[in-house]
This record gives C-alpha cells, sequence and structure tokens, in this order.
C-alpha cells in the first residue's frame, strides 16, 4: 500500500498585479516532490499562463481589484463585492475540507482578503490539529506606523497568536526585521523564521558576443507602472543616438490605450516591446541593466542574476517599494531614483553611469547569499519528521 503523499495547500489572494502568484509559484515549484502534492488557491487572472509542474494544480477563485487600501471589487463578474468574497470564502473552506492538507501556507494575510481564510483556519485547528498553518510575509510590508495600526486593528497578534504555526519571513533580519519594525509580540517573534530571500533557478546564459548593451524594463503586472516606462521613452526620445538596445515588458494588467500610446513611441526608437513574458528570468539574464519599480520578486531576481539595477520605487498608497529600494541601496545592491524625482535627465544619468561602471555593484550582488528554498525545505522536512 502506498504512503499517503503530503498536502501542501497554497493560498495567494491576488488582487491585482504579479507579485503574489510569481512568489507562491517559485516556492511550489521548489517544495514539490515524488510524495508531495501541492494545490494553490488563487485569485490571480493569470494564473494559467504558468507552465505547472506535476504535482502542482491549482483552485480558481473569482478575481478582486483593490482600489484603495481597504476597497476591493470583483475583477470580472458583475457582482456585489460582499457576494464575491463570500463565493471566493466557500471555495476555500471547500477545497481543505477536501484536499485536507498537512501544511497550508497563506501569503501575506493572516486572515485572507476580507477575513475569507479565518472560517479555514479555525476548521483546520478543529478537525486538522496535526496540520500546521504558516503565514509568508515578504521582507517588508509598509512603513512601521502604518503596518502596526493596520495589524492591532485586524487583531492580526490574536489570530497569529491562536491559529498559526510559524511566520515565515522571505527576507534576512540583518537587512530589515519586521519584528522590531512591527512590534511582533514576545511569542509572535518565537515563532517567527527567517527564509532569507527566494532565488529563482535560471539557466546561466552563454555570454553572446554583442554589439551593444542590453537594457531591460519591466514594472510587474503594469497596472501603476506607466511613469516609469514614459518616463524612459522620453529619454530615448530626447537623447538622440544610444549605445544601448532596450527589451521593455510593460505587464499584463497595463491599459490597452497606453500599450498602443507606448507601442507607438517604441516602434520610432526601435525598442522592442512585449506586455508579458513567461521567462522573465532568461530575458534578464541577457541583459546588462535591470530598470525596474523595484517589487519583492523583480528584486529577488535581480539578486540571482547578479544584474545591476536602477530602481523607481512605488511610494503610494505604500511604502514598502521605497523602503527596500533604501535597504537595498545601504547594502550596495542597486541604484535608485525617488518616483518624485525621477526624469529624464535623472534616468539618463544613472543608467549611463551603471553601464559603463556597474562594479560597485555586482561585488555586493556576487557575495549575496539566497537562502529562501533551502530554509523552506528545511521546515518541511521537520514538519515532515514530527506530525
Amino acid at each position: 500500500m502506498e504512503s499517503k503523499a503530503y498536502n501542501i495547500l497554497m493560498y495567494s489572494h491576488d488582487t491585482y498585479g504579479l507579485g503574489h502568484i510569481r512568489r507562491t509559484m517559485a516556492i511550489a515549484r521548489n517544495l514539490v516532490g515524488p510524495e508531495v502534492n501541492i494545490l494553490i488557491v488563487t485569485g490571480s487572472p493569470i494564473v494559467g499562463r504558468y507552465t505547472m509542474p506535476r504535482g502542482i494544480d491549482f483552485v480558481r477563485i473569482p478575481g478582486m481589484i483593490k482600489k484603495t487600501n481597504v476597497v476591493y471589487v470583483p475583477h470580472s463578474i458583475k457582482v456585489d463585492p460582499k457576494i464575491a468574497i463570500s463565493i471566493r470564502t466557500k471555495i476555500i473552506s471547500a477545497t481543505a475540507k477536501s484536499f485536507k492538507p498537512d501544511l497550508l501556507i497563506v501569503d501575506k494575510v493572516p486572515t485572507g482578503l476580507k477575513g475569507e481564510v479565518l472560517p479555514t483556519l479555525k476548521w483546520m485547528r478543529k478537525h486538522l490539529p496535526c496540520s500546521r498553518v504558516v503565514l509568508g510575509l515578504r521582507d517588508i510590508l509598509d512603513d512601521a506606523e502604518s503596518t502596526r495600526a493596520d495589524w492591532q486593528r485586524k487583531k492580526f497578534p490574536e489570530v497569529l497568536r491562536d491559529l498559526y504555526s510559524e511566520i515565515w519571513v522571505y527576507g534576512a533580519k540583518s537587512m530589515y526585521d519586521p519584528i522590531t519594525e512591527y512590534a511582533f509580540p514576545d511569542d509572535i517573534a518565537a515563532k517567527t523564521v527567517f527564509t532569507g530571500y527566494i532565488p529563482r533557478f535560471i539557466p546561466r546564459a552563454r555570454k553572446a558576443r554583442r554589439k551593444h548593451k542590453q537594457v531591460i524594463v519591466t514594472i510587474g503586472g503594469g497596472g501603476d507602472g506607466y511613469t516609469v516606462l514614459d518616463t524612459y521613452l522620453k529619454m530615448l526620445e530626447t537623447n538622440g543616438t544610444v549605445d544601448f538596445k532596450t527589451l521593455m515588458i510593460t505587464g499584463p494588467f497595463l491599459s490597452l490605450e497606453r500599450l498602443d500610446e507606448l507601442a507607438d513611441r517604441a516602434r520610432a526608437l526601435k525598442v522592442q516591446i512585449k506586455p508579458f513574458v513567461r521567462n522573465m528570468e532568461k530575458r534578464m539574464a541577457k541583459s546588462d541593466l535591470v530598470v525596474s519599480m523595484g517589487g519583492y520578486n523583480t528584486m529577488c531576481e535581480i539578486l540571482s542574476l547578479k544584474k545591476p539595477a536602477l530602481i523607481i520605487p512605488r511610494d503610494n498608497p505604500r511604502q514598502e517599494q521605497l523602503i527596500r529600494a533604501k535597504v537595498f541601496k545601504e547594502q550596495g545592491l542597486c541604484e535608485y531614483i525617488r518616483w518624485d524625482d525621477v526624469s529624464p535627465e535623472t534616468m539618463r544619468e544613472k543608467i549611463n553611469a551603471l553601464l559603463e561602471d556597474p562594479t560597485p555593484y555586482t561585488s555586493a550582488l556576487e557575495t549575496f547569499a539566497m537562502t529562501g528554498l533551502k530554509v523552506m525545505r528545511e521546515r518541511l522536512l521537520f514538519f515532515r519528521e514530527n506530525c
């Protein structure tokens, strides 16, 4: 008789953008195994574009779009937001009851979007007492004051105390310590594990002979990064001939009107432009410089590929990207321009300097350790041996 497979259920609310589902997929691909099943519950509208390795599948819940930090509306279906959340809650709960996970990994929000995971957490505590429940947090959530207030208002410490086995922070304590910044109570701090940053498995591109250097410009999902793309094209439009080539990836959520406008301008400048690529890491591997907004996943790709980077971090509605850019800059891992300070002139100055001499950054990148997946595999082994 075959032994029972170890079931991992991963929840990723994915209200907008690519960050949550890309991080979830990176973790899933490295935890799956011959005796490990992984089922992802997600609201991402593009999850079906990703190749699912054997042993991984997904359940799609109705998508939601964040209008503000507190207002969410359905992505496609025309129903009241409360009805959409009710549908999502019931699907999540039914999936857990059928799948009976040995491990549940919840991404970022302890109770899920609008509390939609809370019924599942309570059911698991009662009916699956030996199963583990883990909250996965990116390195930085937001500024300390806002995060502390938000967690206290939503009573997250009580939820973590009563319903979670561990908290995994996908970052390095030496770079940014959420235990201190977000004032974790002592018992919550005691169950917090710093995994380190999550590396990407990237086949090293063969060094091709190129007449020109290559810059890749990427803004993640594309819903909020038009300013970066527009400023970059203005830089080229006002700079005459440049001695580097550009691949611009707009993201699948950029509006069609803006995509058409950028595509016309890019064509005139001989800039290659794409809305979405599955193999972002391979594209980055062939580049000499990355220009981006500095979301968690992009920074992990930059760290994994040891690529010089110019970051233009968004600072609204959250400070997360700006704080991360500052932290990485202090470690000598990237250069950045504040959102309100970016212009064709400042961008050109930084890009030229990075292409001319990237060594101050590549030196720091070469020695940066990426331990995230190793630590998570160790925790998974511990859970399986101590059921």
